[in-house]
């Protein structure tokens, strides 16, 4: 008789309980190795796990931490589908999976690809970006439905595709709708983390998993506007362009005195310098030219009351005298306005 009993306990599962040797493990479906459940059996759940029976494909109890007697008490639905009245103990099959509920950390997200938006200082701009989140399990029932199935064993390789394809996606319109401007991007990372964090996390909630964690490392831009940022932060830093040539020509003068070359090298060094200051003077004070003056009419004497009157003038503006010509009082010859002395006959005008 004992060997046959010996033989029927072989058959029965009286302990039940698993120890996570991974850290990546989310779910792990308990091996029966073709053996029953013995109703009675001791069932331990360590804290971060969840044991969920599923009986025929559909799940049945799920146990939080602790430590149980299996028993139609504590086991409703189970109870319910076998049909056991009156605390009818028999060994039964169900399938055994223990949910990690942990939370997974240090898991790296990034964009394989630049992600195009719209800037309202650069206008259309693609962005590079990567950072770090952490999730756990937060629906062990729907998480068995949605994601894991049937089989042996997920790990967080399983689910991690999914989260960093859908942090890639929505990245471009978190940013949009944060409204903060690429400038203004590495100054407010935490803000801009946080706001990811709650624009992510319903997309999650259906298939059981809760983001905890969502830190943005960095945002670059495409390297013509990081070196158009550096020109202008450049221009910020130089100001007087002045002073900013005499700094450079001493810095030259110091450096040439260290070298080798002496006094030789210190003279190379300084005329460098002050070619620099020259050209850059040079430059700075062509765009600021004053405008040439405009021309000054010339004069001419009044031909009655040698006033001085602009050139080609007809009247006189002192004396309103003709000014287009006249005859000479002794030979009666056409002279010039202003003439003294007739050119043919040298009679006095």
């Amino acid at each position: 008789m004992s060997f046959f009993k010996k033989i029927i306990t072989s058959q029965l599962i009286d302990v039940i309980e698993w120890t996570d040797s991974s850290a990546n493990t989310m779910v792990y479906r308990y091996e029966r190795d073709g053996k029953e459940i013995m109703m009675g059996a001791q069932l331990t759940v360590r804290e971060s796990q969840v044991a969920v029976f599923v009986n025929e494909g559909k799940i049945a109890d799920i146990f939080q931490p602790g430590r149980y007697e299996l028993s139609t008490q504590n086991m409703p639905i189970m109870t319910a589908l076998k049909s056991w009245k009156y605390g009818f103990k028999s060994p039964f099959q169900a399938e055994v999976y223990f949910v990690n509920t942990k939370q997974f950390l240090d898991l790296k997200w990034g964009t394989s690809n630049p992600v195009m938006m719209r800037d309202s200082e650069f206008g259309m701009v693609r962005l590079r970006a990567f950072g770090i989140y952490s999730f756990r399990v937060s629906d062990p029932a729907a998480f068995l439905k949605e994601v894991f199935g049937t089989t042996e064993l997920m790990t967080v390789e399983g689910v991690e595709g999914q989260i960093k394809r859908t942090v890639v996606s929505a990245l471009s319109d978190i940013i949009a709708q944060s409204k903060i401007p690429a400038l203004d991007l590495a100054a407010n990372y935490d803000e801009l983390s946080q706001f990811a964090l709650s624009s992510l996390s319903p997309r999650f909630a259906g298939l059981g998993l809760k983001l905890e964690s969502f830190v943005i490392e960095n945002i670059s831009l495409p390297q013509e506007v990081e070196q158009a940022m550096d020109r202008r932060t450049s221009m910020g830093v130089v100001g007087d362009l002045g002073r900013y040539a005499q700094f450079q020509a001493a810095e030259a003068m110091r450096d040439a005195a260290q070298n080798e070359g002496g006094v030789a090298g210190m003279g190379a060094g300084l005329g460098a310098g002050m070619a620099m200051s020259q050209m850059m003077q040079s430059a700075f004070a062509g765009s600021q030219q004053p405008q040439p003056a405009a021309p000054q009419p010339s004069l001419v004497l009044c031909v009655s009351c040698q006033t001085l009157i602009a050139q080609g003038s007809k009247f006189c503006s002192h004396c309103g005298a003709s000014q287009s010509g006249t005859a000479c009082s002794g030979c009666g010859k056409s002279l010039e306005p202003g003439t003294k002395f007739c050119p043919e006959c040298g009679a006095k005008q």
